[in-house]
């Protein structure tokens, strides 16, 4: 351990142990006042009962004395704050002052017996007598104990010196330790201040180079600092690229969104159309089946009018008017069996028709399909070209935040290199200035030498 730790901690255990032995004999002195207190009190007592039993003898009963003589016995064997008392431990003193407790309590009883019969007087003054032995007997004992205490006081004030001499011839030790460690120290040091002085003038040497240096290093460094500075403007300018690159994907990917919602609208309206149209050819396959049943019907009616008009021939004069009406539902006949067949025919037209959409409907359907597909998928390169953009974004945001802040180092190690350029130039004048202070460091370590 240093020798100056030595001592620090020397002084400071000193002041530990004075602060601890001053508070340990302040408790000490409290004690012993406090044993005061007790041979006072203790004499008290006795004196007080004597003055209470001429005052009992003489007619004149105290009931106050008796109460301060409980108070008193009281706090003499379990201590009274209020009195300066403290509890009783010393064994002698503590089986005393019981015995003078007992006693004075069958003091008490023969005082308000003879309160009530003065001719106890004998032994009241009998009672008292022995009452007076113990009480001399506990004050005997609190004097011993006080005297007890006072010797170990003593004592314990004999072995502080002790130790105080033995501390003391400690730190005297410890100073003649430093004494010879300085001494063999200044030799030291004089040796020492001549090679700092040759040090210090070749530290001048370099420090003025290193000036040269500083210079050269601070205009790369400016150079690198402007250099840093554009790319962080290109790396601004890219990103702003990105962003509106980033901003058209995302109009894009609506536009899109849009284009799939209306494919798909149109899918739905072109399946309602092929569904109504499912429908009319299932009505003209019904227009069909009845223009069959009207020229049955027509074919029947012809082969009947037909008939008739046998019937009416064969029936003369008579049937002739029925010829005619046979005739005219021969008309009706042919001419049902005319429109039946044109119905036919416009029937299997418009079911070509129907055909022919249905399949156009199928294709409209399917490309439709196929134009959903196209558009989800250019959706999602759409997408992914948006995530590369954000990502390129995001890079070129990285790059110029890292260019601005090397930028922002290279002024700063710019500045740090003017800070040091002048403090070279600083360091070479305390150089010179140490020089002169080794030559006085010298003269100093001489002087000591002769001192110490």
């Amino acid at each position: 351990m240093k020798i100056t730790n030595q001592l620090r901690w020397t002084v400071a255990g000193l002041t530990v142990f004075a602060l601890g032995t001053t508070a340990y004999a302040d408790f000490n002195i409290s004690g012993n006042t406090l044993d005061g207190s007790v041979v006072n009190k203790s004499g008290i007592v006795r004196g007080a009962t004597q003055r209470l039993v001429k005052l009992e003898t003489n007619g004149k009963p105290s009931d106050d004395l008796i109460k301060t003589l409980d108070g008193l016995i009281d706090g003499l064997i379990n201590g009274n704050p209020e009195l300066k008392l403290p509890k009783a431990t010393d064994p002698t003193y503590l089986e005393k002052i019981n015995q003078v407790n007992t006693s004075w309590q069958a003091l008490k009883a023969t005082i308000i017996q003879y309160r009530q019969d003065p001719s106890l007087e004998a032994k009241l003054i009998t009672d008292s007598e022995d009452y007076f032995e113990l009480t001399n007997e506990a004050v005997f004992a609190a004097e011993a104990f006080s005297a007890t205490n006072v010797q170990n006081l003593r004592l314990t004030q004999v072995s502080i010196l002790a130790l105080n001499l033995g501390v003391l011839a400690f730190i005297l030790w410890t100073i003649q330790r430093a004494t010879k460690v300085l001494q063999d120290s200044v030799g030291s040091v004089a040796k020492s201040s001549s090679e700092i002085a040759e040090t210090v003038e070749k530290q001048g040497q370099i420090i003025t180079e290193q000036t040269t240096s500083v210079k050269d290093t601070t205009v790369t460094i400016e150079g690198l600092g402007s250099t840093s500075m554009q790319a962080a403007m290109q790396a601004n300018a890219s990103a702003q690229g990105a962003q509106q690159a980033l901003e058209l994907s995302e109009s894009g990917t609506q536009a899109v969104a849009e284009t799939v919602e209306g494919i798909a609208e149109l899918r739905a309206k072109v399946g309602a159309i092929a569904e109504q149209i499912m429908q009319l050819s299932e009505q003209t396959d019904q227009i069909s089946t009845v223009s069959k049943l009207v020229a049955g019907v027509a074919d029947q009616t012809n082969m009947l009018a037909l008939n008739a008009a046998v019937e009416a021939a064969r029936a003369g004069e008579q049937g002739k008017g029925f010829a005619v009406v046979a005739g005219e539902i021969r008309k009706l006949a042919d001419q049902s069996r005319n429109s039946a067949d044109k119905i036919n025919t416009l029937v299997t037209d418009i079911q070509a028709s129907i055909n022919s959409t249905v399949m156009v409907t199928d294709e409209g359907t399917k490309t439709a399909s196929k134009g959903i597909e196209l558009a989800e998928s250019t959706n999602e390169v759409i997408s992914k070209m948006a995530e590369a953009i954000n990502q390129v974004f995001e890079n070129s945001q990285s790059i110029a935040t890292s260019a601005k802040q090397q930028a922002v180092g290279v002024q700063q190690a710019v500045s740090a290199i003017n800070a040091i350029n002048i403090g070279a130039k600083e360091t070479a004048s305390v150089v010179s200035k140490v020089q002169d202070s080794t030559g006085q460091l010298t003269d100093v370590a001489q002087q000591l030498a002769v001192t110490v």
